[in-house]
């Protein structure tokens, strides 16, 4: 009846267009109070607290930092550029561009959000003016910058490492392939629409351009090497990568001359503004989690599913059916 009432009022708070992590927590307290009693409300603080007081959480704030830094000085426009020359030939290139695009910027900020920010601004534009639909643009971007959540150093798979207690170096290793794979057969899919659609070339190929844009934005790919190579090679942790990928953006950005203080400071705001929706959302989580695992829910859940079916497989099936369902309402984090 107390699991009822809280997702009653958590679905009511969200009908009514309350923010995601004020709607888990205020429903998680109603819950609570309803169990308890008021008493309780005097560890609701210290729960969230420690919920978001964790070593492997310092990485969130660093890494998009690192993406807001990118975004700002430039360092994506010489990607957008690079990526271009290689495969902008091919029909439907510039769909492809946003594509690849999108699987490096990912290697470096591990955020969606960062991702679509900034090559969404430039790309849906462009893409455009080529002709293609506004709908179809939007589209290629939303689901490119989605590859962020595979592809290491991915910000979900860190919360997920500490909420489930794994090793985000192994989940970052376990995310590799299938992140690039995904890339790779969203380009051949926007191949295959460009072909149907007759959708334009973006350039013609020039292995001149390839060099000079490579060339160009030559000091960037440094970045996926320190972030990457430091952490399979055992050299660094995911948060100590995380405070490299920022040194090197700002190491880089200074190189480059397009970075100023006034841009460092909206830099820094915007990563502000992420990391605090994202860490409200973990806080809020964990008391969430807290209060289902006083009331034994996990134990019911799993309880359930094995009486219903002693199959792994169908039971990874079910579940992955259920995020399926609640992914069209909740962001990734929650």
């Amino acid at each position: 009846m107390i699991v009822l009432l809280l997702f009653s009022v958590l679905i009511f708070l969200l009908f009514i267009n309350i923010p995601i992590a004020i709607s888990i927590a205020v429903a998680t307290v109603v819950a609570m109070v309803a169990k308890t009693g008021p008493q309780y409300l005097v560890n609701t603080a210290l729960a969230m607290y420690n919920g978001a007081k964790s070593f492997p959480l310092i990485a969130i704030p660093l890494f998009i930092l690192a993406g807001a830094i990118m975004n700002s000085s430039g360092i994506s426009r010489r990607l957008i550029a690079f990526a271009s020359a290689c495969v902008g030939f091919i029909k439907g290139g510039l769909s492809m561009v946003t594509i690849a695009t999108s699987m490096f910027f990912a290697e470096i900020s591990g955020s969606a959000v960062a991702d679509a920010s900034a090559l969404g601004s430039i790309l849906i534009p462009a893409m455009k003016n080529k002709g293609y639909s506004p709908a179809y643009a939007a589209s290629v971007v939303s689901s490119a910058s989605s590859l962020a959540i595979i592809i290491p150093p991915s910000i979900p798979m860190i919360l997920y490492a500490v909420i489930a207690g794994c090793s985000v170096e192994q989940l970052f290793v376990a995310g590799f392939v299938p992140g690039f794979l995904g890339g790779f057969l969203m380009m051949a899919v926007s191949y295959i629409y460009a072909k149907r659609k007759n959708l334009p070339i973006e350039e013609s190929f020039n292995i001149k351009n390839i060099k000079k844009t490579a060339k160009e934005a030559g000091l960037t790919f440094i970045l996926p090497i320190i972030i990457l190579g430091g952490i399979f090679g055992g050299f660094v942790t995911a948060t100590e990568a995380a405070g490299l990928a920022v040194f090197a953006s700002l190491a880089i950005a200074y190189l480059y001359k397009e970075f100023n203080l006034k841009q460092f400071f909206e830099s820094t705001v915007e990563g502000g503004s992420q990391t605090a929706t994202v860490m409200l959302l973990v806080a809020s989580s964990m008391l969430l989690g807290e209060f289902l695992t006083m009331e034994q829910i996990p134990q019911k859940i799993a309880s359930s599913l094995t009486t219903l079916t002693q199959s792994k497989y169908l039971i990874l099936a079910i579940l992955n059916v259920f995020l399926f369902i609640i992914g069209f309402f909740l962001h990734s984090a929650a």
